[in-house]
């Protein structure tokens, strides 16, 4: 088997005698469809954050394509191909949607310095970007503001610009938070048209989606990893029923 692209080994976080994550080992394939579910309160979050560097881990490690990380800030971990959606969307209201998804490959390609050129002078740029928006269907959106937008409209405007950013593992979190039932199909049409090859890690509540979506699922309760395994696997668990699902989706 080859080596993971995303990889987690012992990790933990305290604030002071807080235990959030507790020794959390996991690992992400390429093509991998991962559910993290757990209560409210289980650590799913701060697990993420470690991840992607916004917290530093009081213990243990993180790995991208079999390169130690743990100690790499936010865009050098973007750079090494991790990529992250938010459960709030983190829109610039005002800027239209294709200037956005623009900006997000600038950032990428490392152009995002050199834009006293008018930004239509980069055709490579505008032409990838506008595959993004047609990929996802918004190329109808593309000269909108995402103020104008509905809420599930933006939240699959996030996860263009983080295909922007040419991740090869993506950590979704919560894509259906705030999304009106009338508005979710755009986001599972979305998500189904995701490249096979990226890892994906969802946070989701909506119990679901996650297990449609999912290949395999983790379930954190108190901070540590509760259950690993198949959807099917998950749903007999009998620990993960007794703290989380109370009975099969």
């Amino acid at each position: 088997m080859t080596a993971p692209l995303l990889q987690t080994r012992g990790l933990s976080k305290s604030f002071g005698g807080l235990h959030v994550t507790r020794h959390i080992s996991l690992s992400l394939q390429a093509g991998a469809r991962v559910g993290l579910i757990g209560p409210n309160g289980a650590g799913k979050t701060t697990l993420v954050n470690l991840m992607t560097g916004v917290l530093a881990p009081s213990a243990g490690s993180v790995w991208l394509n079999g390169e130690e990380v743990t100690r790499l800030g936010q865009p050098h971990r973007v750079r090494r191909g991790l990529a992250r959606t938010f459960q709030i969307t983190q829109l610039a209201s005002r800027i239209a949607v294709r200037r956005q998804v623009e900006l997000a490959v600038h950032q990428r390609v490392g152009t995002i310095n050199r834009l006293l050129r008018p930004l239509d002078t980069f055709a490579e740029v505008r032409e990838e970007s506008e595959m993004i928006l047609q990929a996802l269907r918004l190329d109808a959106l593309a000269d909108r503001l995402p103020v104008e937008l509905a809420y599930g409209e933006q939240r699959l405007i996030e996860i263009a610009l983080a295909l922007a950013l040419r991740p090869q593992v993506l950590l979704l979190d919560e894509p259906m938070a705030g999304v009106p039932g009338a508005d979710r199909r755009i986001i599972l049409d979305a998500l189904a048209m995701l490249p096979p090859e990226l890892a994906i890690l969802m946070i989701e509540h909506d119990m679901n989606l996650v297990f449609s979506f999912a290949e395999r699922i983790i379930v954190l309760a108190d901070g540590a990893v509760l259950a690993d395994g198949t959807p099917e696997e998950i749903r007999k668990h009998p620990a993960v029923r007794a703290v989380y699902l109370g009975s099969a989706p």
